[in-house]
């Protein structure tokens, strides 16, 4: 029997799943992914990020919050390819939720945040992961998130 074949996808490919652009694209790579199970990707961490002149000057830090949004990026881009859809002028992503995110290692300037999202559950168009980010094998963040897709038409309504 063979071993699955890894599925990767360049900043291009990328681009043609996130509406996200410079300079909140925090997703530089997929390293693997599998339809409805998991996904891993990379952010590459420079000193060239904007977020660093202010945070901070004296000890460059990548805001948590930032790290989150790399996670969810991440699990958007599984829930786009597991669907099948590329996003369009008529369709939006909403990140519904964020649970038991800990933070448990600063990020820095030339690290690479590993991030990995699992699908706990699909329902009703909402999708929950279970996601980690990490450096070096040093778990960075963790944390449980859902997301789900709407159309523009729809996405003044009430979610869920």
């Amino acid at each position: 029997m063979n071993a699955p074949e890894m599925k990767s996808l360049d900043i291009n490919e990328i681009k043609q799943y996130l509406p996200h652009r410079y300079p909140l694209l925090l997703v530089d790579r997929v390293l693997d992914w599998e339809a409805g199970k998991s996904i891993t990707a990379i952010k590459n961490v420079t000193i060239n990020e904007e977020f660093f002149n202010g945070h901070f000057p004296h000890k460059p830090v990548m805001p948590g919050v930032l790290m989150i949004e790399a996670l969810a990026q991440t699990a958007a881009l599984l829930s786009f390819m597991s669907a099948g859809i590329k996003p369009d002028d008529s369709s939006v992503v909403y990140f519904l939720g964020i649970d038991g995110a800990r933070f448990k290692r600063p990020v820095g300037p030339g690290d690479q945040l590993k991030m990995q999202a699992e699908v706990v559950r699909h329902a009703r168009g909402i999708w929950k992961y279970k996601a980690v980010a990490s450096v070096d094998g040093q778990v960075a963040v963790e944390a449980e998130l859902m997301c789900t897709m709407r159309s523009v038409a729809d996405a003044g309504q009430t979610v869920g």
